[in-house]
C-alpha cells in the first residue's frame, strides 16, 4: 500500500486510529500499554537498501521497481493514552498523523505491539484486584510465546502493581526486583528434601523460598521447617506450594510452620494461578501471602488478543470513515474527556475540553520525534493506581463487570451524520449511473 501511494503521489497528512471496538468478554476495563515500544520504534524506522532488496525478493519483482520506498521513515505525529491509563472500548489508545506511506507503513508493527501488551496487562491488573492486598509476582516467562514477550510481561505486571519477576533480564532491564526459588528438578538432582534445602540456602545465604511440594506436601512442610529452624532462617523466608489444593495445604502449611516457631515465616502459592483463582483462595481465607502467576497471566488465556484496529479517519483534511455492517469508525482525529466516575466522551480533537473533565490523549510525538523523554515506569504505575481508585466498582468486579460506556459528542455525532450521507449519496449516484449504462443499448456483449 505504502508503495502505491508514492506511486499515486498520495502523500497528504492521513490520520489514523488505534483503538478496541469492544472489550473481550469477562472485561470490565483495558490498561494502556505498549506506547513505549511504539515510539522507540517510530523514531528509529526507515526503509534501507537490504529492505528494499527483501520486498522485492518477496514480491519477485525488480529492484528499480520498489525502489520508491527507499529512506521511508516516520515523520508524523503521534497522540495518545499514556501507559497505565484506563480505557474503555471505542475510545483511541492512539493516534498517528503522517504523509499517508508513513501512516499506514506502521500498522501492523503498532496494532502488534500496543494489542499484545494491552492484553497481557488488563490480565495482570485483575490478578492485583483479586489479591486483595497481597503480593503478587510474575512467573511467566517459560511459557510466554517468546522471550522478548516473557520480558513485556513482567514489565507489565510491574506497571500494574506487581511485586517482582523471576525474569531476572527483565527485572534488570527494567529496574524491578528480581523474585525465585528452586525448581522441582533441583529438589530431584539431591534425592533427598533436606540436603537440597541446606545446600540451597548455602548458596543463598539471604531471605530462602523452598519448594515443598516434589514428593509429599506436608512431609516436604516438616523438612522445610526442620531447615529452617537449624539454620537459623525466618525473618523474609518462605515456603512454595506449587500444586494439589492449594487452599487446604496452606492451612497445613500454616499449621506445621506455626507449631515449629516459625510464624513469619510466608506461603507463597504458585501452579495455574491467574486473578480468578487467587480469587477464589483469598474469598475462602486460605493463609497464602504471595502468589506467582505464571502462563495464564503471561498470556493473558482467557482473552488473548484485542478485538482492534487501525483505522483511517482523515486524509488530506477530508474525514474519512467505514460503513462496513459492525465495524463502523467515527470520522476525524479525536480526543477524550474523562468526566468524574468515567464518564468519558469521544470527541473532535480541537473541541475544548467540557468543565470538570480532562483530555486523555497527549502529544507523544512530532516530526517523527518524541515530545519528551521517556516515561519512567513509576509513573505508569501510579497513573495505573489513580484510575484504578476512580474506577467504579462494578467495573472493577472480578465476575459479571459492567463497563462505562464511552458517548460521543455532539460535534463528532453531527460529522459522523454528515460524512455517512456524503457517502451513501455517492454510492447511490454509482449506482444510477451502473443502471443507466447497463440499460443503454450496446453496452451488453452477447
Amino acid at each position: 500500500m505504502a508503495h502505491s501511494y508514492l506511486a499515486e503521489g498520495m502523500t497528504a497528512p492521513a490520520t489514523f486510529s488505534l483503538f478496541a471496538r469492544k472489550l473481550p468478554v469477562g472485561r470490565g476495563f483495558l490498561v494502556a500499554a505498549g506506547l513505549e515500544p511504539v515510539l522507540d520504534h517510530l523514531a528509529q524506522v526507515r526503509v534501507d537498501e537490504e529492505d528494499v532488496a527483501a520486498f522485492a525478493a518477496a514480491l519477485g519483482r525488480p529492484y528499480r521497481d520498489v525502489e520508491p520506498l527507499l529512506g521511508l521513515g516516520f515523520s508524523g505525529e503521534v497522540w495518545a493514552v499514556p501507559e497505565g491509563r484506563i480505557v474503555l472500548a471505542d475510545e483511541p489508545l492512539l493516534e498517528v498523523t503522517a504523509p499517508l506511506p508513513e501512516a499506514q507503513m506502521v500498522e501492523s508493527f503498532l496494532l502488534n505491539q500496543v494489542c499484545h501488551q494491552t492484553a497481557v496487562a488488563s490480565k495482570a491488573a485483575r490478578c492485583v484486584l483479586a489479591a486483595a492486598g497481597r503480593p503478587v509476582v510474575d512467573f511467566s516467562l517459560r511459557r510466554t510465546h517468546g522471550t522478548q514477550a516473557g520480558e513485556q510481561a513482567a514489565r507489565l505486571g510491574a506497571m500494574v502493581g506487581f511485586a517482582g519477576t523471576s525474569n531476572v533480564a527483565a527485572a534488570h532491564a527494567y529496574g524491578l526486583r528480581a523474585v525465585g526459588t528452586m525448581a522441582h528438578s533441583y529438589i530431584e538432582a539431591f534425592g533427598d528434601e533436606a540436603a537440597a534445602f541446606r545446600a540451597f540456602a548455602r548458596s543463598h545465604p539471604g531471605p530462602v523460598t523452598l519448594l515443598v511440594d516434589t514428593y509429599d506436601t506436608e512431609a516436604g512442610v516438616a523438612v522445610a521447617a526442620r531447615v529452617l529452624r537449624e539454620l537459623g532462617l525466618h525473618e523474609g523466608c518462605a515456603i512454595r506450594l506449587d500444586s494439589g489444593d492449594l487452599g487446604a495445604l496452606a492451612v497445613a502449611a500454616r499449621r506445621i510452620l506455626d507449631a515449629a516457631g516459625l510464624p513469619s515465616v510466608r506461603i507463597t502459592a504458585s501452579g495455574g494461578l491467574d486473578d480468578y483463582a487467587i480469587d477464589q483462595l483469598v474469598r475462602a481465607g486460605a493463609p497464602i501471602d504471595l502468589f506467582a502467576v505464571g502462563t495464564l497471566v503471561g498470556v493473558s488465556a482467557d482473552a488473548p488478543y484485542l478485538d482492534a484496529a487501525y483505522k483511517l479517519v482523515e486524509y488530506d483534511g477530508r474525514p474519512m470513515m467505514k460503513l462496513s455492517t459492525a465495524k463502523v469508525t467515527e470520522p476525524g482525529a479525536k480526543q477524550v474527556f474523562r468526566g468524574p466516575g468515567f464518564a468519558d466522551t469521544v470527541a473532535l480533537r480541537d473541541e475544548p475540553t467540557p468543565p470538570g473533565t480532562r483530555p486523555l490523549l497527549e502529544q507523544v510525538m512530532a516530526g517523527g520525534r518524541r515530545t519528551g523523554p521517556p516515561r519512567p515506569l513509576t509513573e505508569a504505575r501510579a497513573a495505573f493506581g489513580a484510575d484504578l481508585a476512580e474506577l467504579p466498582a462494578n467495573a472493577r468486579r472480578l465476575a459479571d463487570p459492567q463497563p462505562p460506556d464511552a458517548v460521543s459528542s455532539e460535534r463528532l455525532r453531527r460529522l459522523t451524520a454528515d460524512v455517512r450521507r456524503r457517502i451513501e449519496e455517492r454510492l447511490r449516484s454509482e449506482e444510477r449511473l451502473r443502471s443507466v449504462e447497463a440499460a443503454a443499448p450496446g453496452t451488453r456483449a452477447d
